[in-house]
């Protein structure tokens, strides 16, 4: 008797645990065509779950390739979303979107910043074809070209021991066409200036040393700020953990106090420094870069700041997002 009441007992957990499982279609985003029909998924499966029973069906697609949204126009699911916490029914309708071939972002950041880095340094030797002739294998006769190149050096050197040992990436992967526009912006630019303060006929500053010596002061105290800043983000990620949420605050670290003042102060380290090598050199395409840079590092700024100022209530009024008291 006793064993037959068991059996009856775990038949009917078993059918009521059916009758919660869901089903979740895959429709293409563009078509409405279907991809994918998933039947009797747990309810407490994440959307890293279902993109991986995805990958079964279409190879080619892996999870880091998929972009799966509840509305066509809406926003993206993340991995660890679970689907009972969803606005969903027994059956769900999802809508896939390829993102393309990905690439890991620490290789992303690595071809970014070795590139610019043995480009300079290919016009800084003067290898032949880049100058006449007569001037390959020779060197400036001007001081500032070679702090020039050392600054240039040193720069991109911190950034990779950075994207080694200090930074922490929310997102794995990056496309790979947003890698190749990232690296031609970035190779091109320093390809551009470089030609022209390694150029033969490069000219000094017209202050001399006591403009390249200024320059070179705030250039190595943005730099410096620029780190530590990053180095308190990657604590604040350490202590807090993947689910903590928690916004920036000033350390003892003096260069972080700018966090009064900034949401970002990261990047407003970073333009002081590219803005203070235009100083140094003199030279207009630094000028250009340090301008677009601030450009897109504002745009950043502002999606950062105002996301902090949405999820945390209690968030700085003072603070702005890039440049205090300004923007």
């Amino acid at each position: 008797m006793l064993a037959g009441f068991e059996a009856v007992t775990t038949a009917a957990i078993q059918k009521l645990t059916r009758c919660f499982l869901l089903q979740v279609e895959v429709l293409d985003g563009r078509t409405r065509q279907q991809l994918c029909f998933l039947d009797k998924v747990e309810p407490h499966v994440t959307i890293g779950d279902i993109k991986r029973l995805f990958h079964k069906s279409y190879q080619q697609l892996y999870p880091a390739r998929q972009d799966l949204k509840l509305d066509p126009k809406g926003k993206s699911l993340k991995d660890d979303d679970v689907l009972q916490n969803l606005p969903v029914g027994t059956t769900t309708t999802m809508y896939f979107r390829d993102l393309g071939p990905q690439i890991g972002w620490t290789m992303v950041i690595l071809a970014e910043y070795i590139g610019p880095l043995f480009i300079y340094l290919l016009f800084y030797f003067r290898v032949p074809y880049i100058y006449s002739q007569q001037d390959a294998f020779t060197s400036s006769s001007n001081s500032v070209v070679t702090l020039a190149c050392a600054c240039h050096t040193c720069h991109y050197i911190k950034r990779l021991i950075e994207t080694v040992f200090v930074h922490r990436f929310s997102h794995g992967t990056v496309p790979l066409r947003t890698t190749v526009r990232s690296c031609v912006y970035y190779w091109t630019f320093s390809a551009w200036l470089a030609f022209y303060i390694n150029h033969p006929l490069y000219t000094p500053p017209s202050y001399g040393d006591m403009q390249v010596n200024y320059a070179l002061a705030i250039f190595v105290l943005c730099e410096a700020g620029n780190f530590s800043i990053h180095v308190a983000l990657n604590n604040l990620k350490a202590e807090g953990g993947p689910k903590c949420r928690k916004f920036p605050r000033p350390t003892k670290n003096p260069f972080t106090w700018l966090f009064f003042l900034v949401s970002c102060p990261n990047y407003t380290y970073e333009v002081g420094a590219w803005a203070s090598f235009s100083v140094m050199t003199q030279c207009l395409p630094v000028a250009l870069f340090t301008f677009f840079g601030l450009i897109q590092m504002t745009i950043w700024a502002n999606g950062k700041h105002k996301a902090y100022t949405r999820e945390f209530k209690d968030y700085p009024h003072l603070r702005m997002p890039i440049i205090p008291l300004l923007l």
